[in-house]
């Protein structure tokens, strides 16, 4: 999987997606401008010590980063890598969509999402997480986390290992070995 963070603004927020694509085999895609710098204390704190082992790609703009991806990505219901928008104005809920193991799925910017000129021409490819009320939107990396990990389910997790091991001791009924 992939997931596209577009202008994304909190070190925190980028830092904890980081962890989670680190813990995911997810590689981390970040389109400039951002709201810190790479180098920020919060960025590595959020991501801990995992930010080494992180797949990451930055871009110099949304154009770049299709540029750089255009020969890997098809357009929704096609065959190939899709390009996915999370958005709060998409009428599809991310559950109502088929993700393929290498599809792409972009993030905007925390105080303003994706610009509406990117969305427009891609209606067919943007999700939402529902919500309740007049809640204007998630945590960014609390919607990365429930999108992404969706994504993942419907590949029944397959990239990822399968745990179920007690640290110290061992599950009631279980014998050692």
């Amino acid at each position: 999987m992939n997931i596209v963070l577009h202008e994304p603004e909190i070190p925190f927020n980028t830092g904890a997606i980081g962890r989670t694509c680190v813990a995911t085999d997810t590689a981390l895609h970040l389109i400039k401008p951002y709201g810190f710098e790479l180098t920020d204390k919060y960025l590595k704190r959020a991501g801990m010590d995992y930010w080494s082992k992180l797949s990451l790609t930055e871009y110099a703009s949304y154009e770049v980063f299709l540029q750089q991806n255009r020969e890997n990505l098809s357009a929704a219901g096609k065959v190939g890598r899709k390009l996915w928008f999370a958005t709060t104005k998409a009428e599809q809920t991310y559950a109502d969509v088929k993700f393929g193991p290498d599809d792409y799925i972009m993030f905007g910017k925390e105080s303003a999402g994706i610009p509406e000129e990117i969305l427009a021409p891609n209606k067919d490819a943007c999700i939402r997480i529902p919500m309740w009320g007049d809640i204007r939107s998630l945590n960014l990396s609390n919607a990365v986390a429930v999108i992404l990990y969706e994504a993942l389910r419907q590949q029944d997790f397959a990239a990822l290992e399968k745990k179920g091991a007690l640290h110290r001791l061992q599950w009631e009924g279980e014998r050692k070995y």
